[in-house]
Parts: C-alpha cells; sequence; structure tokens
C-alpha cells in the first residue's frame, strides 16, 4: 500500500509539473491569437501582439518588423489567399523569465485566389516573448518550411 500511495504521489507531482501556468496558457494565447489573424486572411488584427520594435524572420529572409512585415509581405501575401489554414498543429512553450521561448509544428495549407493552387507545407516557427505593461508581446518569430512529406 506505501508503494502504492508513493506511486500515485509521484505520479500527481508529475502531472502538476506538466500542466501550464498562467504565463504559459497566456503566451499561448497570444500564438493563438496569432494564428488566427493568419486563418481569418486579415493579419492586420495581430498588429496589437506584436512590439513596435519586433523582429520577423522567415524562410531565411529579414522581413523586419511585424509593421513592414504587414504592410510588404504578409498582408499582400494574404490578400491573394482563399484559404490559409493549420492542422497537425502544437505548441510548447518554455518560460525563461523574463521571456517565453516558443515552438511551434504544423502543417499549413494555403488556396490561392487566381488559379485554386493547393500549397501545403510543413512548418516551425519559434518565437520569442516579452511581458510588456502585464500582456505577454511577440518580440521576435521566425518562420521556416518544407515540402510535406507523406
Amino acid at each position: 500500500m506505501k508503494r502504492y500511495i508513493l506511486a500515485l504521489l509521484f505520479l500527481s507531482a508529475g502531472s502538476l509539473q506538466a500542466a501550464d501556468n498562467p504565463d504559459q496558457s497566456a503566451v499561448k494565447r497570444v500564438l493563438a491569437a496569432y494564428n488566427q489573424a493568419l486563418t481569418s486572411l486579415d493579419a492586420a488584427k495581430a498588429q496589437a501582439l506584436f512590439t513596435t520594435d519586433s523582429a520577423v524572420f522567415e524562410s531565411g529572409g529579414i522581413e523586419g518588423t511585424y509593421a513592414h512585415y504587414l504592410k510588404h509581405h504578409i498582408g499582400p501575401e494574404l490578400a491573394g489567399f482563399k484559404e490559409f489554414s493549420y492542422r497537425d498543429y502544437s505548441v510548447e512553450v518554455r518560460l525563461e523569465l523574463p521571456l517565453a521561448l516558443s515552438t511551434e509544428s504544423y502543417i499549413y495549407r494555403i488556396v490561392l485566389k487566381e488559379d485554386g493552387k493547393v500549397v501545403e507545407k510543413r512548418a516551425v516557427t519559434t518565437s520569442i516573448l516579452k511581458k510588456v505593461n502585464g500582456e505577454w508581446k511577440i518580440i521576435q518569430t521566425h518562420t521556416s518550411s518544407r515540402a510535406k512529406s507523406n
């Protein structure tokens, strides 16, 4: 019986450690809001999720701040999409206060307006977030993708 109780306590402690704390949950909500803005094809909704001096990197390119990325890259790009969706999404958040580090992996699907062409790729996004005035903001994000293998 004693071993059973010790095993139960050990398993309970492990599950408590694995549970998100409020900051991890808040970071996940920021990432989810960003993803929702992209899948709704309105990246402007995400502007408030980034710091003004943020840095965006995508597949080997330096995109500048999120405001620059929105105006010169992701905004015009989304305008050409009929659909943008994610599947097989997973996220990990590690707190290294005062920062949070996140890794998202997923498969994205794009349907182009012009010709209905479908693009599917496996992707990973790593982001660094910082709490600014009590709210987690993305200060740096990097996305890379490659052809999806079946």
